[in-house]
Protein backbone atom coordinates (compact mmCIF):
# COMPACT_ATOMS: atom_id res chain seq x y z
CA UNK A 1 0.00 0.00 0.00
CA UNK A 2 1.33 3.58 -0.44
CA UNK A 3 0.63 6.54 1.38
CA UNK A 4 -1.78 9.68 -0.31
CA UNK A 5 2.29 10.88 -0.61
CA UNK A 6 3.27 8.20 -2.32
CA UNK A 7 0.33 8.30 -4.96
CA UNK A 8 0.75 12.00 -5.57
CA UNK A 9 4.44 11.36 -6.62
CA UNK A 10 3.80 8.42 -8.58
CA UNK A 11 1.22 10.18 -10.38
CA UNK A 12 2.59 13.06 -10.87
CA UNK A 13 5.98 11.71 -13.34
CA UNK A 14 3.31 9.66 -15.09
CA UNK A 15 2.45 11.07 -18.79
CA UNK A 16 -0.13 10.94 -21.61
CA UNK A 17 -2.31 7.68 -21.49
CA UNK A 18 -0.62 5.64 -19.15
CA UNK A 19 -0.74 8.33 -16.65
CA UNK A 20 -4.95 8.81 -16.79
CA UNK A 21 -5.24 4.85 -16.65
CA UNK A 22 -3.19 4.81 -13.29
CA UNK A 23 -5.49 7.71 -12.03
CA UNK A 24 -8.30 5.51 -13.02
CA UNK A 25 -7.03 3.01 -11.18
CA UNK A 26 -6.50 4.64 -7.90
CA UNK A 27 -9.48 6.58 -8.45
CA UNK A 28 -12.00 3.83 -8.60
CA UNK A 29 -10.39 0.82 -7.26
CA UNK A 30 -10.54 -0.97 -10.44
CA UNK A 31 -8.69 -4.38 -11.30
CA UNK A 32 -5.88 -3.69 -14.16
CA UNK A 33 -7.93 -6.08 -16.65
CA UNK A 34 -11.04 -4.25 -16.13
CA UNK A 35 -9.41 -0.91 -16.69
CA UNK A 36 -7.91 -1.91 -20.20
CA UNK A 37 -10.99 -3.89 -20.65
CA UNK A 38 -13.31 -0.67 -20.45
CA UNK A 39 -16.01 0.37 -22.69
CA UNK A 40 -17.25 3.25 -23.61
CA UNK A 41 -20.60 2.66 -22.77
CA UNK A 42 -20.04 2.06 -19.60
CA UNK A 43 -19.16 5.43 -18.49
CA UNK A 44 -21.33 7.61 -17.36
CA UNK A 45 -20.12 11.04 -16.93
CA UNK A 46 -23.24 12.84 -15.47
CA UNK A 47 -23.69 10.11 -12.53
CA UNK A 48 -19.98 9.96 -12.26
CA UNK A 49 -20.36 6.37 -12.29
CA UNK A 50 -18.39 3.67 -14.21
CA UNK A 51 -19.97 -0.36 -14.83
CA UNK A 52 -17.06 -2.89 -14.29
CA UNK A 53 -18.97 -5.96 -16.73
CA UNK A 54 -18.11 -9.06 -15.59
CA UNK A 55 -15.34 -8.65 -12.67
CA UNK A 56 -14.42 -11.04 -11.10
CA UNK A 57 -16.49 -14.23 -10.66
CA UNK A 58 -18.05 -12.86 -13.17
CA UNK A 59 -20.46 -9.97 -11.55
CA UNK A 60 -21.04 -6.40 -12.59
CA UNK A 61 -20.63 -3.73 -10.11
CA UNK A 62 -20.82 0.38 -10.41
CA UNK A 63 -18.08 2.68 -8.53
CA UNK A 64 -17.27 5.91 -8.65
CA UNK A 65 -15.71 8.03 -11.37
CA UNK A 66 -13.81 10.86 -9.79
CA UNK A 67 -15.52 13.95 -11.04
CA UNK A 68 -11.30 15.44 -11.43
CA UNK A 69 -11.00 13.07 -13.90
CA UNK A 70 -13.70 14.29 -16.32
CA UNK A 71 -12.09 16.91 -18.66
CA UNK A 72 -9.24 14.69 -18.93
CA UNK A 73 -11.04 11.40 -19.33
CA UNK A 74 -13.46 13.62 -22.06
CA UNK A 75 -10.48 14.75 -24.33
CA UNK A 76 -9.35 11.03 -24.18
CA UNK A 77 -12.77 9.81 -25.46
CA UNK A 78 -12.81 12.70 -28.07
CA UNK A 79 -9.41 11.54 -29.55
CA UNK A 80 -10.57 7.33 -29.03
CA UNK A 81 -13.57 8.20 -31.23
CA UNK A 82 -11.36 9.82 -34.01
CA UNK A 83 -9.59 6.36 -33.79
CA UNK A 84 -13.14 4.87 -33.94
CA UNK A 85 -14.17 6.82 -37.05
CA UNK A 86 -11.17 5.86 -39.02
CA UNK A 87 -11.66 2.49 -38.42
CA UNK A 88 -15.31 2.34 -39.73
CA UNK A 89 -14.61 4.35 -42.99
CA UNK A 90 -11.71 1.56 -43.48
CA UNK A 91 -13.92 -0.67 -43.07
CA UNK A 92 -12.51 -2.83 -40.46
CA UNK A 93 -13.92 -4.85 -38.28
CA UNK A 94 -15.60 -3.83 -34.98
CA UNK A 95 -13.87 -4.97 -31.69
CA UNK A 96 -14.31 -8.29 -29.76
CA UNK A 97 -17.28 -9.62 -28.19
CA UNK A 98 -18.22 -13.08 -26.42
CA UNK A 99 -19.75 -15.22 -28.53
CA UNK A 100 -23.01 -14.92 -26.46
CA UNK A 101 -23.26 -11.00 -26.56
CA UNK A 102 -21.90 -11.00 -30.49
CA UNK A 103 -24.62 -13.05 -31.16
CA UNK A 104 -27.45 -11.12 -29.59
CA UNK A 105 -25.92 -7.91 -30.30
CA UNK A 106 -24.43 -8.34 -34.08
CA UNK A 107 -24.15 -4.75 -34.94
CA UNK A 108 -22.73 -4.29 -31.49
CA UNK A 109 -18.66 -4.65 -32.62
CA UNK A 110 -18.95 -1.57 -34.64
CA UNK A 111 -20.93 0.10 -32.24
CA UNK A 112 -19.04 3.60 -30.58
CA UNK A 113 -20.39 2.53 -27.27
CA UNK A 114 -18.90 -0.64 -27.67
CA UNK A 115 -15.33 0.51 -28.44
CA UNK A 116 -12.52 -0.08 -26.42
CA UNK A 117 -11.70 3.62 -23.70
CA UNK A 118 -7.78 2.64 -23.83
CA UNK A 119 -7.70 0.78 -27.49
CA UNK A 120 -4.29 -0.40 -28.77
CA UNK A 121 -2.71 1.96 -31.68
CA UNK A 122 -1.87 -1.37 -33.92
CA UNK A 123 -4.51 -3.93 -35.17
CA UNK A 124 -3.90 -7.29 -34.44
CA UNK A 125 -4.89 -10.84 -35.00
CA UNK A 126 -7.53 -12.12 -33.12
CA UNK A 127 -6.36 -15.89 -32.38
CA UNK A 128 -9.84 -17.67 -32.11
CA UNK A 129 -11.01 -16.06 -35.66
CA UNK A 130 -8.21 -15.02 -37.21
CA UNK A 131 -9.76 -12.18 -38.09
CA UNK A 132 -7.24 -8.69 -37.90
CA UNK A 133 -9.21 -6.59 -35.97
CA UNK A 134 -8.31 -3.55 -33.18
CA UNK A 135 -7.83 -5.16 -29.45
CA UNK A 136 -7.74 -2.57 -26.07
CA UNK A 137 -4.57 -1.43 -24.98
CA UNK A 138 -1.98 -4.33 -23.80
CA UNK A 139 -2.13 -4.52 -20.08
CA UNK A 140 2.12 -5.14 -19.51
CA UNK A 141 2.48 -1.48 -21.55
CA UNK A 142 0.48 -0.20 -17.89
CA UNK A 143 2.82 -2.13 -15.71
CA UNK A 144 6.10 -1.29 -17.26
CA UNK A 145 5.02 2.67 -16.88
CA UNK A 146 4.38 2.44 -13.23
CA UNK A 147 7.45 0.65 -12.79
CA UNK A 148 9.07 3.27 -14.49
CA UNK A 149 7.05 6.10 -12.50
CA UNK A 150 7.98 4.30 -8.79
CA UNK A 151 11.48 4.95 -9.83
CA UNK A 152 11.47 8.41 -10.70
CA UNK A 153 9.30 9.11 -7.97
CA UNK A 154 11.64 8.04 -5.87
CA UNK A 155 9.59 5.20 -4.08
CA UNK A 156 11.54 2.79 -2.09
CA UNK A 157 8.43 0.14 -1.85
CA UNK A 158 7.43 -2.30 -4.50
CA UNK A 159 4.29 -0.65 -6.45
CA UNK A 160 2.49 -2.10 -8.80
CA UNK A 161 -1.03 -1.54 -10.55
CA UNK A 162 -2.78 -3.06 -7.92
CA UNK A 163 -0.85 -1.57 -5.37
CA UNK A 164 -3.12 1.31 -6.47
CA UNK A 165 -6.18 -0.58 -5.90
CA UNK A 166 -5.04 -1.42 -2.13
CA UNK A 167 -4.52 2.25 -1.94
CA UNK A 168 -7.46 2.87 -2.54
CA UNK A 169 -9.49 0.90 -0.28
CA UNK A 170 -7.21 1.85 2.51
CA UNK A 171 -7.53 5.63 1.63
CA UNK A 172 -11.68 5.21 1.84
CA UNK A 173 -11.40 3.53 4.77
CA UNK A 174 -9.38 6.12 6.72
CA UNK A 175 -11.57 9.00 5.26
CA UNK A 176 -14.10 7.20 7.07
CA UNK A 177 -15.84 5.37 4.79
CA UNK A 178 -17.58 1.85 5.85
CA UNK A 179 -16.24 -1.18 5.19
CA UNK A 180 -19.67 -2.57 3.49
CA UNK A 181 -19.39 0.52 1.20
CA UNK A 182 -15.98 -0.14 0.25
CA UNK A 183 -16.57 -4.39 -0.51
CA UNK A 184 -19.39 -3.16 -2.95
CA UNK A 185 -16.73 -0.76 -4.80
CA UNK A 186 -14.26 -3.45 -5.00
CA UNK A 187 -16.45 -5.76 -6.14
CA UNK A 188 -15.38 -8.19 -3.01
CA UNK A 189 -18.27 -11.14 -2.78
CA UNK A 190 -17.14 -11.49 1.17
CA UNK A 191 -16.78 -9.02 3.39
CA UNK A 192 -13.72 -10.81 5.16
CA UNK A 193 -12.12 -10.18 2.13
CA UNK A 194 -11.83 -6.42 2.76
CA UNK A 195 -11.38 -6.81 6.13
CA UNK A 196 -7.61 -7.11 5.39
CA UNK A 197 -7.58 -2.96 4.30
CA UNK A 198 -8.82 -2.40 7.92
CA UNK A 199 -5.21 -3.31 9.45
CA UNK A 200 -5.02 1.09 9.23
CA UNK A 201 -8.02 1.51 11.89
CA UNK A 202 -6.33 -0.84 14.40
CA UNK A 203 -2.60 0.23 14.82
CA UNK A 204 -2.35 -0.91 18.17
CA UNK A 205 0.76 0.55 19.93
CA UNK A 206 1.80 2.21 16.11
CA UNK A 207 -1.22 4.70 16.73
CA UNK A 208 0.58 5.68 20.27
CA UNK A 209 2.03 9.29 19.81
CA UNK A 210 5.74 8.81 21.48
CA UNK A 211 6.62 11.41 24.09
CA UNK A 212 9.35 12.44 22.87
CA UNK A 213 7.65 13.98 20.04
CA UNK A 214 6.42 16.26 22.91
CA UNK A 215 9.77 17.58 23.71
CA UNK A 216 10.50 20.98 23.06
Amino acid sequence: MLSRGEVERLLAVMEGTHALMARLLYGTGMRLMECVRLRVKDIDIERCELTIREGKGGKDRLTVLPTSLVPALQVHLARVRSLWERDQEAGRPGVYLPEALARKYPAAPKAWGWFWVFPARELSTDPLSGIERRHHTHEQALQRAIKRAVGLAGIAKPASTHTLRHSFATHLLESGYDIRTVQELLGHSDVSTTMIYTHVLNRGGRGVVSPLDAVR
